[in-house]
């Protein structure tokens, strides 16, 4: 008699047991890193503001997350995360999309000059690739120049350096320059500048398009810093609101299933890539009373912390120490992320 072809197979390929009758964050077989973290692991984080939590948890663990661009000594916490530091490890701002990263790098390596990079409101300026980082503004357009520059210096010197490149995918649609292709973290006329349909285009990225931008990025960074690997997630905080035409929950979703699978095509092209299943365990129905707060967006601390120890654990760090909640409380998506995901499509 012919067995079934599931005969046989672990516990964790049975939604029964794998996931029912399990803890939310107690699936110790969910995810098997492909190469090892060591506290000697130059980590460098970058993405959307989920990414933020990745990177504090590590931190926490002992491992050696790059600060390329830190605050200014005696800077309190608050001031320092307000302006963009200690967030990620340089001054990038959240990068939203592939697109936003592939250009960012292209324009460290001189391959690429964005259009419109100042934006004014009011008599101030902003750097519009990252306008989140300078919440006053600047004096002027040279001055935006000037502190780009040296950002673009001390990203490539922590690029060059790191051995692992933490990178989490956030969002779909964007705002674009119609003439060049230049990829904005806002809509232009929310923090500053002016939205012209003439001169800005909405975007919403498929597969194949950020496939290529991601090869292309992965490509470039390979040939400055071969010995990069790259660990990617995929941010499970919703839209706060869309440009699509759509409603809203239905563009969460096909954002996040176009990211998704991104990410096992990015996985299956190269053993340098993984991929840790953050935005699947915040989703997990397991989750009594759910996973995220009364905004239905913010996702709770006491799962955020699940979500990094069960990370933690699956390469055998020591586990978060005693506190780590209450940090990761504080730069939960209500504070560092919610206004300016607010801002991008606020009319």
């Amino acid at each position: 008699m012919a067995r079934s072809p599931y005969s046989g197979r672990p516990q964790r390929a049975f939604w029964r047991g794998g996931v029912a009758g399990v803890g939310a964050l107690e699936l110790v077989d969910l995810y098997r890193p492909r190469f090892p973290l060591t506290p000697e692991t130059r980590v460098f984080t970058a993405g959307s503001c989920f990414a933020q939590h990745v990177g504090a948890a590590m931190t926490r663990a002992g491992l050696s997350v790059i600060d390329a661009e830190p605050a200014l000594r005696g800077m309190p916490p608050e001031t320092a995360r307000r302006f963009g530091y200690g967030t990620y490890s340089a001054r990038t701002g959240n990068i939203y999309t592939v697109r936003q990263f592939r250009q960012l790098v292209e324009e460290m390596l001189g391959l690429f000059t964005p259009a419109l990079p100042a934006w004014e409101k009011d008599g101030r300026y902003w750097d519009a690739l990252r306008p989140g980082v300078e919440p006053e503004g600047l004096t002027s357009p040279a001055q935006v120049a000037e502190m780009r520059a040296q950002h673009l210096v001390a990203l490539g010197r922590a690029l060059e350096g790191a051995d692992l490149l933490v990178f989490t995918l956030g969002l779909t649609e964007g705002w674009e320059h119609r003439e060049t292709g230049t990829a904005y973290p806002t809509a232009p006329g929310t923090i500053a500048g002016d939205h012209d349909p003439d001169v800005f285009v909405f975007r919403n990225y498929g597969v194949a398009e950020i496939l290529e931008d991601f090869t292309a990025l992965e490509e470039m960074l390979a040939e400055l810093n071969p010995g990069l690997r790259w660990l990617l997630t995929v941010s499970p905080v919703p839209l706060a609101a869309t440009a699509s035409g759509d409603h809203v929950l239905t563009a969460t979703m096909r954002s996040k299933a176009v990211l998704r699978v991104v990410c096992d095509m990015a996985c299956d092209s190269s053993e340098r890539i993984d991929y840790f299943p953050s935005y699947e365990l915040v989703m997990s129905p397991a989750h009594a009373g759910g996973a995220f707060g009364p905004d239905l967006r913010s996702v709770r601390p006491e799962v955020v912390e699940g979500v990094m120890a069960l990370f933690l654990a699956s390469h055998g760090l020591a586990p978060a120490p005693e506190g780590v909640a209450e940090y990761l409380g504080d730069i939960s998506d209500d504070a560092v992320c919610e206004d300016v995901l607010l801002d991008a499509f606020r009319p």
